[in-house]
């Protein structure tokens, strides 16, 4: 089968999205609705096992905050919230606070030049990504990526493949042709749940997940002066991850 697509993963995979831009997106949320909820870099570690902005936070009131009175519309304050938090989320990434993480533009410039497809596929919602790439990698960024499968489109979030499942029927691809990128376990569920093979980069709140079923686990995508770190699976690349090496990776 000949690679014909790449199809990414968002937070902790394009960029280092979670800790210092999701995190502090939810916490002002929290404080212009007066909550006293605050999410410190540790308790949301754990709070990732569960994907999905609005899932997490009702997650977070039944698992960690008892006490919490759930208002009789805490179904709609759980939507409002999550709206405030994107629009923080979105100034955040309007001031250029999280740049993408290493090899991911050069590697999407290589992939453009050769006519290799490109998706998203993320839980996160559409402005979110949005506001990514369009301030981490310039205006009008968003049109190098055929489908970009985001948010609530599918019931079902990762890691179901639904998502997946979603941008490969919108692009009339079999999963064969493709390649996912993931970082995180509920990520490889979805991505292999879709028949994808799929190269994990790992992050700080990742590191310890299972990975069963990677076709390699590296630190990052690399750069020619700082090469990538393989943690595991057979990769014999050059140091850091090209298109070359992604169609060997492939064909294996």
């Amino acid at each position: 089968m000949t690679l014909q697509a790449l199809l990414f993963d968002v937070d902790g995979t394009l960029a280092d999205t979670e800790r210092d831009g999701h995190r502090p997106a939810f916490n002002a949320a929290f404080r212009e609705y007066g909550l006293d909820w605050v999410w410190d870099a540790a308790l949301y570690g754990k709070l990732l096992a569960i994907t999905g902005g609005k899932e997490r936070m009702k997650y977070y009131v039944e698992t960690f905050r008892p006490d919490f009175r759930k208002p009789a519309d805490f179904d709609d304050l759980v939507t409002s919230l999550h709206k405030a938090k994107t629009r923080h989320y979105t100034s955040m990434m309007a001031e250029g606070n999280v740049p993408m993480r290493p090899g991911v533009k050069r590697l999407l410039g290589e992939a453009r030049a050769a006519g290799i497809r490109l998706a998203v596929a993320t839980t996160t919602t559409p402005d979110n990504v949005t506001a990514l790439l369009e301030h981490s990698l310039g205006a009008g960024s968003t049109d190098w990526f055929e489908v970009i499968a985001a948010g609530d489109i599918v019931p079902a979030k990762k890691p179901a493949p639904d998502i997946y499942v979603w941008a490969l029927e919108r692009m009339k691809l079999a999963p064969e042709n493709c390649l996912a990128f993931e970082d995180s376990e509920n990520g490889i569920r979805a991505s292999r749940g879709a028949g994808l093979k799929t190269l994990i980069t790992i992050n700080d709140y990742t590191r310890d997940h299972d990975f069963s079923g990677a076709a390699v686990v590296l630190s990052d995508l690399g750069e020619p002066d700082a090469p990538a770190t393989a943690l595991s699976g057979a990769w014999k690349g050059q140091g850091y991850v090209t298109l070359e090496s992604l169609k060997a990776l492939h064909s294996r």
